[in-house]
């Protein structure tokens, strides 16, 4: 389950956390500025911009994102069909392993990213669903278009980043389909669990290496 070119033009989805917005639409817009304000603010700390708090400013940041995130969401339509057999105990595991690795996959990226610049093409609700349109212009004067498909529950949440056409839930939805059909389940948790044990040794190395 590598990230490769796909994922990284996902994470670069998450540049809208970092830039600032040249307008303001409407509720969903309004939410999702709040939330890149708390990022920036993280970001913007001086005592978190220490290589010493690198720790401190990633847990600071991925709480933001449980506040942007809608997870359960992203992985029920993830696993897709797969999703309807699965106990509420393999679909509460499931969440958490899924949340855990998109956070430290894309979540941590937005810190390499800077002068970017988000322009708010507008957006469109329908009932409890919303999509706000985006293009990001990176330093090279690239643009790229970034839509954000939200959900509204409680508040508005983003369940889907949709980059050039290419969603971040059809993207994980191949990678799991095919895992499940070729060999099980059990094996893409098997998997999950293994690329989180990856995070957790490189995330000590670097520890180590300060």
């Amino acid at each position: 389950m590598t990230i490769g070119r796909r994922g990284f033009v996902f994470a670069a989805a998450l540049v809208l956390l970092l830039a600032p917005a040249e307008v303001r639409a409407g509720q969903p817009t309004d939410q999702l500025r709040t939330q890149i304000d708390r990022v920036i603010q993280v970001l913007e700390d001086p005592e978190l911009k220490k290589e010493s708090t690198v720790k401190a400013r990633r847990a600071a940041v991925r709480k933001i994102a449980n506040d942007i995130f809608d997870f359960s969401e992203t992985a029920k339509r993830s696993l897709a069909r797969h999703w309807p057999p699965r106990t509420p105990a393999e679909r509460e595991e499931f969440i958490a392993l899924f949340a855990d690795l998109l956070e430290r996959s894309y979540i941590s990226k937005i810190e390499v990213y800077g002068g970017e610049k988000i322009g708010y093409l507008g957006e469109t609700i329908d009932g409890d669903l919303a999509t706000v349109r985006t293009k990001i212009v990176t330093k090279q004067q690239t643009e790229i278009p970034i839509d954000y498909r939200m959900l509204r529950s409680e508040k508005w949440l983003v369940y889907d980043i949709i980059i050039e056409g290419v969603s971040l839930i059809a993207n994980y939805r191949t990678q799991f389909n095919k895992i499940i059909t070729t060999s099980s389940y059990q094996e893409l948790v098997k998997k999950m669990k293994s690329k989180q044990e990856e995070f957790d040794e490189d995330e000590k190395k670097r520890t180590s290496q300060r």
